[in-house]
């Protein structure tokens, strides 16, 4: 028991150390204070409807109606039965958020490296300089929360994997189920595809190792392990899995049926999202160095220079008053990369870069080769459109590429690979199985490749850049030339001041190792130098972007959207309807959501007719297809900017009967006639499947005037109507149409609907009087449900067996 406690005290010691280190990056949480996330925001907008419900009723709702019209919220945080892996997850962030994912890149981390039989205080060290990289912590500042969840999980899995080819099956079988488990529990798929990429990369270096050493048959018997793990744990996840992939074919990731776009013109057809859409953002090829230089193309999209910048002496120079000069100083546009905007360089440490090139020279093998492997696949894919012919290949050829955008949010795997190797870069130094002459050398060219590109940059920087931002024009046209050169010098001198910094980095990092080397260095102060080093370097940097300044009182998080007059005008209004704001779409798109029943939202992948509907007539203000949506208030500005609401007395209502029935050739078809389509009148079609679930459909309808159809009970989840008809009718309802959920009943008995007008639903209705009711119950919640618990269970009798036999082994071997 002694031994034990020697040997996992350590650890213990690091684990508190990492809660500290994240308690005391994001300390306002210990106030009670939380971050203000813009994406987070945003989401609350979007499920404030189905987290009321849930308060109100106990029940979960797998669709909203606050959001784009009505659509499903399996990503808004839907909650499943029988999630058990889920609560494990909650159970590991157990502290205030964005600290809870900190400490979990930490703790991911540091498993791994110790699973690569790394010394702890290694370990440490290397969880620190992925922990702290600086993407990672400015997706936390901007609320990226999925995104860092998925990230943090990574090398977790990568720990299970690896210790299944280390020939430790058991452990390696059980730690990878519960990490990629864990991993699919974020619900970032563009991550965990991302990390999918990089376990191809690791397991061809593997493979090649494997059969170098004739070592095939152990090979082939871990994949085999791998793939069971990988099994069980999307088993595990089976509810959410299933629904986004019902979901995904029927949202703006799946394949569209129009050929067209809004203003007319031919579109492309693909199976995936927009090439353009997903190379919107792609990093500039000379803004790599970025990684090593964290201002190397201005930082952010503006930067807080102060009173001593350029820039401050232009804004006097306008006219400007000290005060007013000092602020806009705050906000000047630095960056002058490639890419729409960026809130920050992705800096992955000077000092950390300055060790993996060491380590280069020195780690030899199949970890070298998995790692650089990742690095220039991660790199190289992240250009984007800069680098066209790689990124067209993956997304004409490579499965599921193109379902997902902002490719350069790909050097994830960089971020996680780079310090791996810088960390062992030290581990090689410190062995003794290395020649000091073959570490001398590796130190030698790893100053001069690093510190000379630095040095190069300081003495012909002019030379090789011009400093010029891609709105610089606009600053012209708007300020002068003046102000622009002003600007332009600011970016010089920021650009001086971190290539020096990195410098300086460099050479220390090196005069450390050097000092090793000739014996004036024990090891246990290099370590504890690079400690003070990487922090510094890196904290340093992350602080300029992520610092107490984002931290606010709970309430405004919690509660981020305040009724006005105009919302407090429409909330008085109790009928079922929706509301279109024409002020905050841009801005806020899901404030409108916060408080009504909207036509706005903010999401990656909403319902992909109805964002098409949005795209050709919503944001054109089309009064005819606004009036099918049932729009019953437009908010907007005055002349004065003040905000009043429209109340549209036009709008269609929750349900109608047309008097006419008429399909369409094409999707392309249906939707040029919702321009002036009369659709109070009229409905039209174009899916084949509609006369395979209805058949006989009737073009003509008799609408008399006693005819009606009203809404009498709404919930999120389930609508009820009364009819009166004494003809056989066709009724339109102005809800969106979503196949896969809804289930309709008309007097009891289940009958099937149609998607109308492209995006709504309609059904024919016998004469006389019914009732019809709505419900939302998808089957694959039920079957994903089923699964997860049978897989729980499975997944916990291989636990017990598994920890059986490893004491039972320990036993033998005593």
């Amino acid at each position: 028991m002694q031994f034990s406690i020697k040997k996992i005290a350590p650890h213990v010691l690091v684990l508190i150390g990492f809660i500290i280190l994240s308690l005391a990056y994001f300390s306002p949480v210990l106030k009670g204070k939380q971050i203000f996330q813009s994406d987070i925001m945003h989401y609350i907008g979007m499920s404030k409807q189905q987290k009321d419900f849930k308060a109100a009723t106990g029940e979960e709702t797998y669709w909203t109606n606050s959001a784009f019209a009505g659509m499903p919220t399996y990503q808004l945080g839907a909650r499943y039965p029988h999630n058990y892996i889920k609560k494990l997850d909650s159970a590991l962030r157990f502290l205030p958020r964005p600290a809870d994912y900190l400490f979990l890149y930490l703790l991911s981390f540091y498993i791994l490296l110790l699973v690569l039989k790394v010394d702890f205080k290694l370990a440490a060290l290397g969880a620190i300089a992925f922990g702290f990289s600086t993407y990672l912590i400015i997706i936390l500042g901007v609320g990226h929360n999925s995104k860092a969840h998925a990230i943090a999980y990574m090398p977790l899995v990568l720990s299970g994997i690896l210790l299944v080819f280390q020939k430790k099956y058991i452990s390696g079988f059980l730690l990878t189920t519960v990490a990629m488990g864990l991993e699919l529990v974020a619900n970032h798929f563009q991550m965990t595809y991302y990390l999918l990429l990089l376990v191809i990369v690791l397991g061809v270096a593997y493979l090649i190792d494997a059969y170098r050493k004739k070592i095939l048959p152990h090979y082939f018997k871990s994949i085999g392990v791998l793939v069971a793990a990988v099994v069980l744990s999307i088993a595990l996840n089976a509810t959410g899995i299933l629904a986004t992939q019902e979901y995904v074919k029927e949202s703006t990731r799946g394949k569209s049926e129009l050929t067209i776009n809004p203003d007319g013109s031919p579109k492309p057809v693909t199976s995936g999202l927009d090439r353009d859409y997903i190379t919107h953002y792609s990093y500039g090829i000379v803004e790599t160095f970025n990684l090593f230089i964290p201002r190397f193309m201005g930082g952010g999209n503006y930067e807080d220079l102060g009173k001593d910048s350029n820039t401050y002496d232009a804004f006097r120079k306008l006219g400007a008053s000290p005060i007013q000069a000092l602020e806009e100083s705050k906000h000047v546009p630095t960056y002058w990369g490639g890419q729409p905007g960026v809130e920050a360089p992705a800096y992955v440490g000077a000092i950390i870069l300055f060790l993996s090139v060491f380590a280069l020279f020195l780690v030899k093998g199949r970890l070298k080769w998995w790692l650089v492997g990742g690095v220039l696949l991660s790199l190289l894919l992240s250009y984007g459109k800069n680098l066209g012919f790689l990124t067209n290949f993956f997304i004409d050829y490579v499965p599921l590429y193109n379902k997902f955008r902002a490719v350069s949010s790909i050097q994830v795997i960089l971020e996680l690979c780079i310090p791996v190797l810088a960390i062992f870069g030290l581990v090689r130094l410190f062995n003794d199985f290395e020649k000091k002459e073959d570490k001398l050398k590796a130190l030698k060219f790893a100053t001069i490749i690093t510190g000379g590109i630095a040095l190069l940059f300081l003495l012909f920087k002019s030379t090789l850049f011009d400093f010029v931002g891609a709105r610089d024009g606009q600053y012209i046209q708007a300020y002068g030339q003046d102000f622009v050169r002003a600007i332009k010098e600011d970016r010089k001198a920021i650009f001086t001041q971190d290539t020096l910094r990195t410098l300086v980095l460099v050479l220390l990092s090196a005069g450390v190792i050097f000092m090793f080397l000739r014996d004036k260095l024990k090891e246990k102060w290099v370590i504890a130098v690079f400690f003070v080093f990487v922090l510094f370097d890196l904290i340093g940097v992350n602080r300029r972007y992520v610092n107490n300044d984002d931290f606010v009182s709970s309430i405004h998080v919690n509660k981020p959207f305040q009724a006005n007059e105009v919302d407090k005008q429409i909330l008085k209004d109790k009928s079922h309807f929706r509301v279109f704001d024409i002020v905050s779409i841009s801005s806020t798109p899901t404030k409108a959501s916060y408080f009504h029943n909207s036509l706005n939202g903010y999401n990656a992948a909403e319902l992909k007719r109805y964002r098409e509907v949005f795209d050709f007539y919503v944001l054109r203000n089309n009064i005819n297809v606004l009036n099918m949506l049932n729009t019953k208030y437009i908010i907007a500005q005055d002349e004065k900017e003040g905000l009043f609401s429209y109340k549209n007395d036009n709008a269609n209502g929750n349900a109608w009967f047309v008097q006419n029935l008429e399909k369409v050739e094409s999707a392309n078809e249906e939707i040029k006639q919702l321009d002036s389509l009369p659709n109070k009148i009229k409905a039209i079609y174009s899916s084949h499947k509609a006369l395979e679930k209805l058949k006989n459909l009737k073009t003509n309808y008799v609408v008399d005037s006693l005819v009606s159809i009203d809404l009498v009970e709404v919930k999120p989840n389930y609508l009820k109507y009364k009819s009166k008809n004494t003809n056989e009718g066709f009724a339109v309802f102005s809800e969106v149409y979503y196949g896969n959920g809804w289930k309709i009943f008309v007097d009891g008995e289940e009958r099937s609907h149609i998607r109308v007008n492209y995006t709504l639903r309609g059904m024919p209705l016998p004469a006389g009087n019914h009732t019809i009711e709505f419900k939302f119950d998808p089957e694959v919640v039920k079957t994903g449900s089923n699964i997860a618990l049978a897989s729980s269970v499975l997944f916990g009798i291989l636990l017990l067996g598994g920890l059986f036999y490893e004491f039972k082994k320990n036993d033998l071997s005593k």
